[in-house]
């Protein structure tokens, strides 16, 4: 029981009972200690996030649903990646004006019938793909696919205007959108080949397609979250903001990275494992983002690709080896570099681009990524065709990952050091 207390009272001294210490507001932490969960408490992150995933796991199942249809349907794998390569490419010219109208006139306003419209493609090629319909319409219709919003700068965006002024919070949001991505495209292709697989040959598009509308529907029903849209300014594109262009060079090197090591890999397994093997390069990114979001500092964009054209010589050393575990063991590696280098590059893009062209900026460097994917697997492709020996395809990475970091070097990209991140 608690002892009592001698008081003081107007009638003179008398006890009163002393009660148990209660903890003060100062004594309780309001936020979690884990800065992912911390990122959460601010009011409306949960849904638009919640959205957001659903609209981009279907980015990693297209590509791959598209190639099995159109090879299953026409017996021809160069022309299922003549037809997906038609749909990247026109994406690629789409994505920054789909990225100023947001910027123009607000997230829900253009992204929901922009999707829209892009899924009404999806569901075309679908059809003429199930009709043997001529080739020509097969690349014609995947080009009206190329209106889909970039989901994940728009996501971005919206961590960027809710964390304004806390520069800590937005890192550790970035390193999580760059391991969702990661994730997204691991597991996007396995769902897609098993849909495909085990369903219909149309049935990963088709389940893509639905995924793709209603998550974004979700993500721009919360409207509480949305960035206001930005006066209307006299300013052109953001490939004119000092800095932006040599960012965007050092990008498509870096792009070239993954095409090409997705590319080489597949050639050099050769077989059902090759799937789960090159997945391993994504896992790795994925664990090293979420953990290059708790860091105490954070990296150069030099440091982090010297690191990548360090790393990416694994696969090289490992394939040289004839060893498969080897090789995964390798690409495990190698992909730890990937996701800091992507989370150091969109943090200099947020830090160069003005908030009302933000998402333009950020589907810049999409685009660019992107642009490298595409001449990555090209060049991987060849590498792989003319290989003088088993392991040769990977030099191409590796050259690849250097060539980012002389760019990156020569151009003076992100010279300055890393702020402090708080815990």
């Amino acid at each position: 029981m608690p002892q009592p207390d001698l008081t003081l009272t107007p009638a003179g001294p008398a006890l009163a009972p002393r009660y148990r210490e209660r903890p003060t507001a100062d004594r309780i932490s309001p936020h979690p200690r884990n800065p992912y969960l911390r990122l959460f408490t601010v009011p409306g992150t949960r849904a638009f996030t919640a959205g957001n995933l659903i609209a981009r796991l279907p980015m990693g199942m297209f590509g791959v649903s598209a190639v099995i249809m159109i090879a299953g349907a026409y017996d021809s794998y160069a022309l299922a990646g003549g037809v997906t390569a038609t749909g990247m490419a026109a994406g690629a010219l789409t994505a920054p004006w789909i990225a100023r109208l947001v910027d123009r006139y607000g997230q829900a306003r253009i992204a929901v019938p922009a999707t829209a419209y892009a899924v009404l493609g999806h569901l075309v090629l679908v059809l003429c793909v199930h009709g043997r319909a001529p080739v020509w319409a097969l690349f014609a219709t995947t080009a009206l696919t190329a209106t889909a919003p970039n989901t994940g700068g728009m996501s971005r965006a919206r961590w960027a205007h809710l964390l304004r002024g806390r520069p800590d919070a937005l890192h550790t949001a970035n390193a999580f959108e760059q391991a969702t991505d990661e994730l997204c495209f691991m597991l996007g292709p396995i769902v897609a080949a098993v849909l495909c697989s085990t369903v219909f040959p149309e049935a990963g598009t088709l389940a893509g397609a639905t995924l793709f509308l209603v998550g974004v529907l979700i993500f721009a029903a919360q409207r509480s979250t949305e960035p206001p849209v930005a006066p209307r300014t006299a300013a052109g594109s953001p490939l004119r903001l000092p800095g932006m262009a040599p960012l965007l060079a050092v990008f498509l090197a870096t792009g070239s990275v993954f095409g090409s090591m997705e590319v080489v890999t597949l050639a050099y397994v050769d077989g059902p494992v090759a799937g789960p093997v090159l997945a391993l390069q994504a896992a790795g990114s994925c664990a090293a983002g979420l953990l290059y979001g708790r860091a105490h500092r954070t990296a150069s964009l030099r440091t982090c690709l010297a690191a990548m054209a360090l790393l990416m010589t694994m696969p090289l050393l490992a394939a040289s080896t004839g060893s498969l575990p080897a090789l995964a063991a390798g690409l495990l590696t190698a992909g730890m570099a990937t996701a800091p280098t992507l989370v150091t590059g969109m943090g200099l893009v947020q830090r160069l681009t003005p908030p009302s062209q933000l998402n333009e900026g950020m589907t810049l460097a999409v685009t660019a990524l992107l642009g490298g994917i595409a001449a990555g697997s090209a060049t991987g492709g060849w590498a792989a065709d003319h290989a003088p020996f088993a392991a040769f395809g990977f030099l191409i990475p590796a050259g690849a990952a250097a060539l980012a970091f002389a760019l990156c070097a020569a151009t003076g990209v992100g010279r300055a050091p890393g702020h402090q991140v708080r815990a």
